[in-house]
C-alpha cells in the first residue's frame, strides 16, 4: 500500500480532475471566462470580444450547447454574459432558460460580441475576454485548465496576475507525478472508503446515457446500436451494451443535452469513456461493489498520468487516452494483475495513435465507439497475455515508455496536423 500522504495527494488530483460538467468543456470554459469578466464589470456589457487559442475554437465551433438547442460560441459566449455564474466552474450554465436563451439570440443580433484568434504565442488553452460598455471596462484570462484563471482586470486595474511565461509549465494542474507502478498499486490497494467517492461518477455518467436512449440526441449512435431492428446485426451482449452506453452518453453530451456528465482532465467525453465501459462491463458480469470502485479508481487515474505528459488539448483525440483507461479497468475486472494491465495499454498504443482531433461535435460518439470496441479487444488480449511487442511500431517493452511514446506524437509530432485540421474547419464556413 503507498504511503498515507501520497495516496491523499493523488486523491486531491482525482478530486481536482474528475469532476461535474454540463456541455462541452470548451465552450462552456468560454462561457465561464465571459460569466467571470461580467461579474467583475459588474453589469451587462455593451461589447464582449473574445480571443481564443486555436484548439479552444476547433473545440467550440461544431458542439450543441445545452439547454439551447444551438451550437457554436456566439450563444456560449451571450449566455455566459446573461446567466453565468463562475463559481458554478464548469457548470456555469446550469441556470440557463428558455427566457435567457431569447436574450442570448438578441445580443448575437446586435451584433455586440466578436470572436476570434489570439494573435501572437499562447497557452494550447487559452481564453481571453474583454467585455465594456460606455465608460467601464473588465477582462478575464483562462489558461492552461479550464477553470484556471490566470489574469483580472477591472478599469484597467489588475485584480489577479498568475500568468506564466507561455511553455513555461505543465499544461497539467496536477503537481503529483505518476508512474503507471503507482497508478496500480493505489488503485488496488488504497483502502477502499477513500475510494468510494469515484461512484457518483458511475453515478452521473450512466444516468445521462440513459436519459439519451430514451430521446433525441445527436445522431442517436447509442440507442441505434441497441434498437431491437439492429438487434440482428449487433446482437444483444455485453459489447453492444457497452458501446451502446457509451456512444450514448456522448450523443446527448454533443447535442446539447441540459444534464451533467463526469468529466476527467478537463473533458466530458472522457470521463464518459473512461467510466461506462468499465461500469457496464461491471453490472454485466456481477462484480462486486468494490471490484468496480477499484477499476473506476484505476481508469480514471490512467488517464490523468497520459495527460500529465499529453497535455489538456492536443490533436490527438481524447478517446485514446480515455478508453485506454477504460481497457484497464476492464482487464482488472477480468481478473488481470499489473502484467496484464499494462499489455492492455500496450494494445491500445498499438491500435488508437494517431487518431485526430477534429473539434468537439456529434459525430464524436463515432469515435467512442471504435475506442469502446479497441478497450475491450485490448483487455481480452491482456488476459491471454497476447500483447504487442516492442519489436512493433511505437510500442515499448516499458509500459510507461509506450505512454511516453503516445504523448509525444500527439503533443509534438501531430502539431502541424493540429493547424491543418483547424485550416480545413475554418475554411468550410468561409
Amino acid at each position: 500500500m503507498l504511503a498515507t500522504e501520497i495516496r491523499k495527494e493523488i486523491i486531491a488530483l482525482i478530486n481536482r480532475e474528475v469532476v461535474p460538467a454540463m456541455g462541452c468543456t470548451e465552450p462552456v470554459a468560454v462561457s465561464l471566462c465571459t460569466a467571470k469578466a461580467v461579474e467583475t464589470l459588474g453589469c451587462r456589457p455593451h461589447r464582449i470580444e473574445v480571443r481564443l487559442s486555436p484548439n479552444i475554437l476547433k473545440n467550440a465551433m461544431g458542439v450543441g450547447i445545452p439547454g439551447t438547442g444551438m451550437i457554436g460560441l456566439p450563444i456560449a459566449v451571450a449566455l455566459g454574459a446573461i446567466v453565468g455564474r463562475s463559481e458554478y466552474q464548469l457548470e456555469v450554465l446550469k441556470d440557463t432558460t428558455p427566457e435567457a436563451v431569447e436574450q442570448g439570440k438578441a445580443m448575437i443580433a446586435e451584433e455586440c460580441i466578436t470572436i476570434g484568434l489570439k494573435e501572437g504565442a499562447c497557452d494550447m488553452l487559452y481564453i481571453e475576454v474583454s467585455v465594456a460598455t460606455d465608460d467601464d471596462s473588465a477582462v478575464a484570462i483562462i489558461a492552461g485548465a479550464h477553470t484556471n484563471f490566470v489574469y483580472v482586470e477591472h478599469r484597467g486595474t489588475v485584480l489577479h496576475d498568475s500568468r506564466t511565461p507561455v511553455g513555461a509549465a505543465s499544461e497539467s494542474a496536477s503537481g503529483v507525478k505518476l508512474d503507471f507502478r503507482t497508478v496500480w498499486d493505489f488503485a488496488t490497494t488504497t483502502p477502499i472508503e477513500e475510494l468510494r467517492f469515484i461512484l457518483e461518477a458511475r453515478n452521473l455518467n450512466k444516468a445521462v446515457a440513459e436519459e439519451s436512449l430514451k430521446g433525441e440526441w445527436g445522431h442517436c449512435l447509442g440507442r441505434t446500436i441497441s434498437s431491437v431492428a439492429q438487434r440482428n446485426i449487433f446482437g444483444d451482449t455485453t459489447f453492444t451494451r457497452m458501446v451502446s452506453y457509451t456512444s450514448a452518453a456522448c450523443d446527448a453530451r454533443m447535442g446539447g443535452a441540459k444534464i451533467p456528465v463526469m468529466s476527467n482532465s478537463g473533458s466530458g467525453n472522457q470521463g464518459i469513456a473512461s467510466t461506462l465501459p468499465v461500469v457496464v462491463y461491471a453490472e454485466e458480469k456481477n462484480a462486486t461493489e468494490e471490484q468496480l470502485i477499484r477499476a473506476l479508481a484505476l481508469s480514471h487515474l490512467t488517464v490523468i498520468y497520459i495527460k500529465q505528459s499529453l497535455g489538456r488539448l492536443s490533436a490527438l483525440c481524447g478517446c485514446v487516452v480515455a478508453s485506454t483507461g477504460s481497457s484497464c479497468g476492464i482487464t482488472y475486472l477480468m481478473g488481470g494483475g499489473f502484467t496484464e494491465a499494462s499489455m492492455a495499454v500496450k494494445n491500445m498504443v498499438a491500435n488508437l495513435t494517431g487518431v485526430i482531433c477534429d473539434g468537439a461535435k456529434p459525430s464524436c460518439a463515432l469515435k467512442l465507439a471504435s475506442a469502446v470496441s479497441t478497450a475491450l479487444f485490448s483487455a481480452v488480449m491482456a488476459k491471454e497475455h497476447r500483447c504487442v511487442t516492442s519489436l512493433e511500431g511505437i510500442v515499448d517493452d516499458d509500459v510507461d515508455c509506450s505512454i511516453r511514446n503516445l504523448t509525444s506524437i500527439g503533443s509534438q509530432g501531430m502539431q502541424q496536423t493540429d493547424s491543418m485540421i483547424l485550416s480545413i474547419m475554418t475554411s468550410k464556413r468561409k
